[in-house]
């Protein structure tokens, strides 16, 4: 009898089932499901042992019309985390834009954009802003109001203004235009999010932690101005704003 070989492939084999089982915890958790992972992770755990160690015939054969039936169900109940997540992946092969605005228009873009968070900063008027990248946004700008206007300090300030119609919601800028205003995001579900943030940032975050746009907040309550990327968030002053939007943009 031949003995056990445990080679290269093998190696490879293990690390990509260790990737897998990775990223669908990252989905999970980010939906606030992780118990749910675990609860998959033993089942599966359980069916390898019952099918291909002990070789049970009529339990591993119960357990494979399970698996066959919640894997369709995982798919059902996780349709938008699995939609997201194959958005991310996507954002990551995508090519770079053709055409590029010149640097001193976009600085120009960007001196509106700080210079309306300073002020909606010191007056303390709550705003929700998202920089596009190359991910498109075409779900969540149609939930809004289309502007295609230019990047204006007052615009955005006038946007934000309260009780206006557009005030309530995200606005979007996208390839040098104002896009869209009162834009519904995703709400995070990430329960490590501090206690302390509102509505808007956990929306920001909603949207950051599920694509490659930049958003930047600024609390109706205290005036502070926070960027989220990713899956981080912190507070920023002008400056800091204006030095990460240059360096990013």
């Amino acid at each position: 009898m031949m003995g056990f070989q445990f080679g290269l492939k093998d190696v490879i084999d293990i690390l990509l089932v260790g990737l897998i089982l990775y990223e669908v915890f990252r989905l999970l958790r980010k939906s606030g499901a992780v118990n749910l992972f675990w609860g998959i992770f033993a089942f599966l755990i359980a069916w390898f042992l019952v099918s291909y160690v002990f070789q049970l015939d009529l339990t591993g054969a119960l357990f494979d019309r399970i698996i066959s039936v919640g894997a369709i169900a995982i798919i059902v109940i996780f349709q938008e985390e699995i939609r997201s997540f194959f958005y991310s992946v996507g954002a990551r092969f995508s090519t770079i834009r053709s055409t590029h605005r010149k640097k001193t228009s976009r600085i120009e873009d960007i001196e509106q954009i700080v210079t309306a968070c300073r002020h909606m900063s010191e007056s303390k008027t709550g705003a929700l802003i998202v920089l596009q990248q190359k991910q498109p946004m075409k779900e969540y700008t149609d939930t809004g109001e289309y502007l295609d206007a230019i990047i204006s300090a007052r615009a955005i300030e006038n946007i934000f203004f309260k009780n206006t119609p557009l005030h309530d919601g995200a606005l979007f800028i996208a390839d040098g235009k104002l896009c869209s205003a009162a834009c519904i995001l995703p709400v995070s579900k990430n329960q490590s999010l501090p206690l302390h943030y509102g509505l808007r940032h956990r929306a920001a975050f909603g949207l950051t932690e599920k694509s490659d746009a930049i958003a930047i907040v600024v609390s109706e309550e205290t005036g502070q101005i926070t960027i989220a990327e990713g899956e981080n968030m912190w507070a920023v002053d002008k400056q800091q704003l204006k030095d990460y939007l240059v360096a990013h943009f």
